[in-house]
């Protein structure tokens, strides 16, 4: 599990096929510290296993699951990548809570520049629009953001000059793709809903019950 607030931005040295899937290794710094093989690590908010790593290096297996329903398969050396260690118990949980599990690629279709901010606006498949709300909390690439505004299959996010500075936010433009995980608070409580009339039943009648 992680919050989404990234810790470093790290660098992909290399990249080999084994089968239809991936070796990465990954260069960092900050998150070498402890970092250690069978840790979950989030790369550009995908969930990952450490398989292997050296002073300054990790090296996680990307399979095919992953390649075909991330952003991964553009990935090449070279490429920047936000890095998040899993969270750990009795600290502070700031950003939200993200499994790193993504839903789906979306595109960025607007940057709007502003004096001090950028409002991003992403596009994504249409039937994930139901769990976009507005001021609710959205992934981008692993990034913890809030959802500024909302319309069908698009959102906009407004991120701030640290955050920029600090995740690889700051190198996407308009045509984009990133990985988006939505708010797992919003899935759990439409299965519930969808799942048994007694929830429904007693949604529907604290909407329609008459205040005191």
């Amino acid at each position: 599990m992680f919050t989404g607030l990234i810790e470093e931005i790290g660098i992909i040295q290399s990249i080999h096929s084994e089968g239809s899937n991936r070796r990465i290794t990954v260069k960092g710094e900050l998150v070498m510290d402890d970092i250690k093989i069978d840790d979950s690590i989030s790369v550009n908010g995908v969930c990952q296993t450490v398989i292997g790593r050296t002073v300054n290096t990790f090296d996680v297996i990307s399979i095919e699951e992953t390649l075909q329903k991330t952003t991964f398969h553009t990935l090449k050396s070279g490429s920047k990548v936000n890095l998040e260690r899993a969270m750990k118990f009795g600290g502070r949980m700031g950003g939200h809570i993200v499994q790193g599990h993504i839903d789906c690629v979306g595109n960025v279709v607007s940057i709007e520049m502003l004096n001090g901010s950028w409002n991003l606006w992403i596009e994504f498949p249409s039937h994930f629009s139901k769990y976009v709300v507005p001021v609710g909390s959205i992934c981008i690439d692993g990034v913890s953001l809030t959802v500024a505004r909302s319309e069908s299959n698009r959102l906009m996010v407004a991120v701030i000059p640290h955050t920029y500075k600090v995740t690889i936010l700051g190198n996407i433009k308009v045509g984009s793709i990133v990985n988006l995980e939505f708010d797992i608070l919003g899935k759990y409580i439409e299965k519930l809903l969808k799942g048994s009339s007694t929830y429904t039943s007693v949604l529907q009648s604290w909407v329609t019950q008459p205040e005191n």
